[in-house]
């Protein structure tokens, strides 16, 4: 007879050999991501019935929406000035520090000024700063009052401040700001004490930081991606439900729409801004969904993970309500160029068809309170021991 005692394989389905598992054991199932319906990876299997619509006032709209939040010319040369001060200075203090004991090791400009996606009205950039020290309070006090004693006496006459903060410190002109963010080099994260030096985890981020910036210039140079950006931030920040949406996330999602499509051409930019909708609206940051993994990390972190399930759910309904919308011509309340934020959360009507606000699917698991009773009785025990 043939043993079939424990430690041998049993045959499955196919004749295919399985693992013994003693009853009872629980069985793991591999975790496999699904990719939710995008329309534009299967075009060609839906063979169309009628010609496409003509989108042409949607694609004006869209660079008209883009021309309202580019920074003007002023602004841009405010902050190129600024930038451009800034960085002299503290390249020279990598050259020759002299006597400067804040020893630097790199910069490298960041953030919507260094990718190209700045907005008007936040005449903001971001500048790196990567120690070769250990990043101590004072230490980036005094590397701030160094860069602005620097500043003065290359141009005494403009007017400048410099606030710390707890990223590392900002230097202001009337018209423009550059936050330099601090951190130092991978090997001192270990070493890092949190009473004495900046906070670790921002640190790492700042790290983060310089990747994305290198990754954006090498693969989201297209104009287009840049222009989506803009649009998507300002979607974001006019409704609350998108508020979840990270920067880093935007780039991502903008560069994915653009360009992640059969042919490997950027498609346009209408195609492209409602395909964020419909893949947001299908469900391309929820649990268990393929959607997009950071390229600047290791182990296949998918981007979305950083939200929480109520976030992601969040995210989801609220591009479903607003998808709606542009599908019944309302592109002109979802880009902001007429109305409020109202059409996400309020009943709208569109040529006789009512957009009804998709519903919130999670629900948030209330804390079980099981050791309340055990408080209560130390409580009271408490009371007696002091009584007595």
């Amino acid at each position: 007879m043939r043993d079939s005692g424990r430690g041998r394989m049993s045959r499955g389905r196919g004749g295919r050999p399985m693992p013994y598992r003693s009853p009872g054991q629980p069985q793991f199932r591999t975790f496999i991501p699904h990719m939710p319906f995008d329309f534009i990876q299967c075009e060609g299997a839906y063979q169309r019935v009628k010609p496409a619509p003509d989108e042409g006032a949607f694609t004006e709209a869209l660079l008209k929406r883009n021309q309202d939040l580019t920074p003007s010319a002023t602004e841009q040369a405010a902050i190129l000035s600024l930038v451009t001060k800034i960085n002299n200075v503290l390249d020279n203090l990598i050259v020759a520090p002299g006597n400067f004991e804040v020893q630097l090791e790199e910069v490298r400009q960041v953030g919507s000024h260094k990718k190209g996606t700045m907005m008007t009205g936040h005449n903001v950039a971001d500048v790196v700063v990567i120690l070769k020290i250990l990043p101590t309070v004072e230490a980036v006090t005094s590397l701030g009052n160094k860069v602005l004693e620097l500043l003065k006496v290359t141009d005494p006459s403009e007017v400048l401040s410099m606030l710390t903060n707890e990223s590392g410190f900002e230097i202001s002109s009337a018209e423009a700001t550059v936050k330099i963010l601090i951190t130092t080099i991978p090997p001192n994260l270990r070493k890092l004490d949190t009473d004495l030096h900046l906070d670790g985890k921002i640190m790492q981020g700042h790290l983060a930081a310089v990747r994305h910036a290198r990754w954006f210039e090498e693969n989201a140079f297209h104009s287009s991606i840049k222009v989506l950006i803009r649009i998507l931030k300002d979607l974001r920040m006019r409704f609350t439900g998108l508020e979840p949406l990270t920067p880093w996330i935007v780039d991502l999602l903008a560069h994915y729409s653009i360009m992640n499509n059969p042919s490997r051409q950027p498609q346009p930019i209408n195609t492209a801004f409602k395909r964020c909708l419909q893949l947001l609206a299908a469900g391309f940051f929820l649990p268990g969904s393929v959607g997009i993994t950071d390229p600047c990390e290791g182990g296949n972190i998918r981007v979305h993970t950083s939200m929480t399930l109520e976030q992601q759910d969040q995210v989801a309904y609220t591009a479903q309500t607003l998808l709606r919308v542009l599908c019944h011509g309302g592109y002109k309340k979802v880009l902001g160029l007429e109305g409020d934020s109202s059409i996400a959360t309020d009943m709208s009507v569109w040529e006789g068809v009512v957009v009804t606000p998709s519903d919130k699917a999670y629900e948030k698991p209330e804390k079980k309170e099981e050791e309340e009773p055990a408080n209560e009785e130390t409580e009271d025990t408490m009371e007696t021991a002091e009584g007595s």
